[in-house]
């Protein structure tokens, strides 16, 4: 006597029978690992992008600090509580004096404005270099085109020859 077909072997009917313990083969393992490399390489890729996105933003930070104290400094030259020099640009002389302070003239107890805590290091600069050797100094007489350090500090940029992720050199921001 016959045994009728079970509701299950109705449904596979056809479809070969599968054999062996069940598990993967070759190939399907091979397509894993290619898939999983395939996202982990571009996990690494937007993980690389993020870090350089961050020293980006880091250095327009540093950046932006400098030239506020710059301007901040010759605005009090301007308005006379940092002494006068004779043929001097107003300038600070150099980016330690942002962090040091200078004496107010104006101030009956010659008190000390100071500019900057401290002055930022550019974050793509070496990093034996002090934070304020870390930048590339422009003083006033210079041109724009082709920058160079002077009697005064006019303005910063980094010395890095790189590109930024906007496709403008980093010396150029």
């Amino acid at each position: 006597m016959e045994t009728p077909p079970s509701a299950f072997a109705s449904r596979t009917r056809g479809l070969p029978a599968r054999t062996g313990t069940g598990g993967f083969t070759l190939i399907e393992l091979l397509i894993t690992l290619v898939i999983l490399a395939l996202l982990a390489s571009g996990a690494v890729s937007l993980f690389e992008i993020e870090a350089r996105r961050a020293r980006e933003s880091e250095l327009r930070t540093a950046l932006r600090d400098i030239r506020t104290a710059i301007d901040a400094y010759k605005k009090s030259y301007d308005d006379g509580h940092i002494t006068k020099i004779v043929d001097a640009s107003g300038y600070p002389p150099s980016l330690n004096v942002l962090e040091e302070g200078v004496i107010d003239a104006k101030s009956p107890t010659r008190t000390r404005i100071y500019f900057m805590r401290r002055v930022p290091r550019d974050p793509f600069a070496d990093p034996e270099l002090s934070a304020s050797n870390s930048w590339g100094l422009r003083s006033y007489a210079s041109s724009p085109d082709d920058p160079e350090p002077g009697a005064d500090v006019f303005d910063v940029y980094s010395t890095n020859k790189g590109i930024g992720l906007n496709d403008v050199p980093y010396s150029k921001w």
